[in-house]
């Protein structure tokens, strides 16, 4: 997905929630808006991806702030009370895969890029779990899941993963002869799941981790390591969750990846022609 006008403004608001949640100091704080401001002018262009331009700016501004993993403590936060939501549903909700697959669709929400409040977890979940998806492929993705041999998962934020963990504890469940490789970034940016928090959140329990080999968010081809790359074109259904591995692999048009999201923004549903909020799984 390229870049769309609301963009620029977007990440200018993530770079001052860094910049907020790294220093108290305001005079330093102005410094690194500004700082940030030049970078934007340095990377993006018209054909620009914003997951990836993004990323590289955030990178420079945590150098610039000293600051490696400035979202640690909202991860956290996010990772706590996601699990808590996850433990209180098994006990109160028979969940099944389609019922999994749209839990983990609806965990797509705990996103800091657009303001999140984690408090709200459980409460904004249960909402969605009625909502019939805008767009429902899970039929398609079941019986390609059914012939397949490899499954590729490419995790998007802290909190949601506990999700995307009882959703594919349900797929191994239901197709045990899978082979499942489970992705996350190689170190901190915002508030994507690493390889550390994947692990942290048990999901080597239900898959083998491993790392895209960048820090940036998605999954750009021609920034990922070798090993992954390996692994990506070996796989027979590839899994991916979120807006940023939407931006990243849309323009690929690869029939093997469906994507779980929430269309958050106004440029990603734009770019899927659906309302804003829509919750889908969805093939491009």
């Amino acid at each position: 997905m390229k870049v769309h006008y609301e963009c620029l403004a977007c990440q200018v608001l993530q770079c001052q929630k860094i910049v907020e949640f790294s220093t108290e100091d305001l005079e330093k704080r102005k410094r690194s808006m500004i700082f940030s401001s030049k970078l934007f002018a340095k990377y993006f262009d018209e054909d620009s991806i914003p997951a990836v331009v993004g990323s590289e700016v955030f990178l420079e501004l945590y150098k610039y702030l000293e600051s490696d993993d400035p979202f640690e403590e909202y991860k956290d936060k996010s990772n706590k009370l996601a699990y808590k939501v996850v433990e209180d549903l098994k006990r109160k909700v028979k969940i099944d895969l389609k019922t999994a697959l749209k839990l983990a669709i609806a965990g797509n929400v705990i996103d800091f890029a657009v303001g999140y409040e984690p408090e709200k977890i459980e409460e904004d979940i249960l909402r969605m779990l009625k909502e019939e998806l805008y767009i429902d492929e899970s039929k398609k993705l079941f019986r390609t899941l059914k012939r397949a041999e490899i499954l590729l998962y490419l995790t998007d934020n802290c909190g949601e993963i506990y999700f995307d963990k009882l959703l594919i504890e349900k797929i191994k469940e239901e197709f045990p002869r899978l082979k499942i490789y489970i992705a996350g970034k190689e170190g901190p940016i915002i508030n994507d799941a690493t390889v550390k928090d994947l692990k942290d959140a048990g999901l080597n329990e239900v898959g083998k981790i491993i790392s895209t080999g960048t820090r940036i968010v998605g999954v750009p081809i021609d920034k990922v390591s070798k090993k992954f790359l390996e692994i990506f074109d070996r796989a027979d259904v590839i899994i991916a969750k979120g807006q940023g591995n939407f931006e990243t692999l849309s323009e690929l048009r690869d029939e093997r990846v469906f994507f779980l999201l929430k269309a958050k923004c106004k440029p990603v549903a734009r770019e899927l022609n659906v309302p804003q909020g829509s919750l889908l799984c969805t093939t491009l």
